[in-house]
């Protein structure tokens, strides 16, 4: 009898798909790069022990991944002569290219004229990193970290699992009423499709903003759960909470289109 392996018993076909498979070596080979797996590989682990315990910010470092620095960066090839005479990957040069640009570009890959299926990926809807912690109340254990569109261009906000109400912006649904300044999704849309016409540079100016400001959160994480504890009415505390995350969603959704406006100034007429 053959051993109980997940993948062909869920996925089989999975095994055939390089979009697949070197997202499975990405993940393990950031988390657990003792390890070096064989990115061609077929088959890897169900699952392996990280090198260090996995923080928050790491989760969050995996998801904006598109396997710069490795053989599989689709930016790699595109390249210029700088001032100096070396060569240097082109500002220009990005991976979140459309399907149409590729075969423009003659980006080739694990997925053919398609490129690569990198981790973070210009369609994207939205993004979570979900805490489970049966140890502390529900309303306050259950977070989901909420992202919109494309991850390495956006910010993660807390959403407690309880709470009332979401954000005002995170409640229009911009994809059927079409393009609309109050809306979440494009705000951060209309954010990292912009970034990706400079990546090299622009990419610069919003990780400027955004990792500090993820950096915040995280580390705000334990005191404002403190402050949720201490309040020992439920439906006050689910206030206290519901609060928090409309603030941040209202405040980060401001800064996206805040950003957006900078990079239109500062990089006119370099894209």
């Amino acid at each position: 009898m053959e051993p109980f392996r997940f993948c062909y018993a869920y996925a089989p076909e999975s095994r055939n798909s390089m979009a697949s498979r070197r997202r499975e070596w990405r993940v393990f080979d950031l988390l657990a790069p003792s390890l070096k797996l064989d990115p061609n590989d077929k088959d890897y682990p169900f699952s392996v022990k990280p090198d260090k315990v996995v923080t928050l910010e790491m989760l969050v470092n995996v998801f904006k991944d598109y396997y710069e620095g490795t053989a599989y960066d689709m930016n790699k090839d595109m390249t210029v002569t700088d001032k100096e005479g070396k060569t240097i990957i082109s500002p220009l040069a990005n991976p979140h290219l459309p399907y149409d640009a590729n075969k423009l570009f003659k980006i080739n890959g694990g997925w053919g004229w398609r490129g690569e299926r990198t981790i973070a990926r210009w369609y994207t809807m939205y993004a979570t990193i979900i805490q489970c912690r049966s140890w502390l109340p529900d309303e306050i254990g259950g977070v989901v970290w909420l992202a919109m569109d494309n991850v390495a261009t956006s910010i993660y906000i807390p959403v407690y699992c309880q709470i009332s109400d979401m954000p005002a912006p995170y409640k229009i649904d911009g994809r059927k009423t079409g393009f609309n300044r109050d809306c979440a999704w494009w705000a951060f849309n209309h954010l990292g499709t912009l970034t990706a016409q400079r990546w090299g540079d622009m990419r610069k100016d919003v990780d400027a903003v955004w990792v500090p400001w993820q950096k915040e959160l995280f580390e705000k994480q334990a005191e404002t759960e403190k402050q949720a504890m201490e309040i020992t009415n439920i439906k006050k505390r689910n206030e206290f909470l519901t609060k928090y995350t409309n603030e941040w969603g209202i405040k980060v959704c401001n800064k996206a289109w805040e950003i957006s406006d900078l990079l239109w100034t500062k990089y006119d007429e370099l894209f």
